[in-house]
């Protein structure tokens, strides 16, 4: 037998595939007739869900302990890890979420996920100095229009229109939030909002951003030039500004690298 082989059906035996039909190999049979096997496997599926819960903990804060835990042992039997690190398991667990029903009176909750699950990718991301205010200061308007800003590596952003669902994660992440239990209520203004996560160091920081904000980082990340990203951001909010939106923005190390425009500029008339 190749080891290989063996590491396959051992690995399926304790965590099962989604939707397999083919039995275990045969010489498996004396294994799993052990009973000391289902301790095995039980071990490997509470590692499994011990790592979504570390790697959602505002999920879990709001929550609770049994409920996490419930759905997570869920998600495990029908996504189980592929990969053998488990710092970011858990990549569709806000989709699983928003089609979880006993989540459905939490409609905000698949949106929490999705925070906890841009902490996790900003926390790896690989280091990237923040780009310098003072560099883009350094540009004459007409340069400015036609130059691009690339995103941090270690900066991730998006937009909730449905729910607060950054005011609510923002809660669940205090430091004074329980461990265990659930998250205390509060009550946030219901509305439209928007987050930023940024690593400076080895910390990831937030902000809240606006609608405009939101839509200039999109633009920025499609390789817009800077006249088109703030077109983008004015059509998102007419009353945006600009200049204080990129001076934010700057300040919370959102962008990586300026590119400058590799043709000569027009003379103006």
């Amino acid at each position: 037998m190749r080891l290989s082989d063996f590491q396959d059906g051992l690995a399926g035996a304790l965590l099962p595939p989604p939707g397999a039909s083919t039995p275990p190999p045969a010489w498996l049979d004396a294994l799993l007739a052990q009973p000391g096997f289902a301790v095995y496997r039980n071990t490997v599926a509470k590692g499994c869900i011990d790592a979504l819960q570390a790697n959602y903990p505002s999920v879990a804060r709001l929550v609770g302990d049994e409920w996490f835990r419930a759905a997570a042992a869920f998600y495990v039997r029908h996504a189980p890890p592929t990969q053998p690190c488990l710092v970011d398991y858990g990549e569709g667990f806000a989709g699983f979420l928003a089609g979880f029903p006993p989540a459905a009176a939490l409609p905000y909750l698949p949106d929490v996920a999705r925070l906890d699950r841009l902490w996790t990718a900003v926390h790896l991301a690989a280091d990237e100095p923040p780009l310098d205010a003072a560099r883009v200061a350094e540009l004459a308007p007409g340069e400015l229009a036609d130059a691009a800003m690339t995103p941090n590596a270690a900066a991730r952003w998006a937009w909730f229109d449905r729910h607060p669902a950054f005011s609510i994660w923002c809660h669940a992440r205090t430091e004074d939030a329980p461990d265990t239990g659930s998250c205390p209520s509060f009550e946030p203004a219901w509305r439209a909002e928007g987050a930023l996560l940024a690593r400076r160091g080895h910390a990831v920081r937030w902000i809240a951003l606006e609608r405009a904000e939101c839509a200039f980082l999109d633009a920025c990340a499609a390789g817009r030039t800077l006249g088109e990203c703030a077109t983008a951001a004015l059509a998102a909010d007419p009353g945006a500004d600009l200049t204080a939106a990129m001076a934010k923005l700057l300040s919370a190390g959102a962008f990586g690298r300026l590119h400058r425009s590799s043709h000569p500029l027009e003379p103006t008339t």
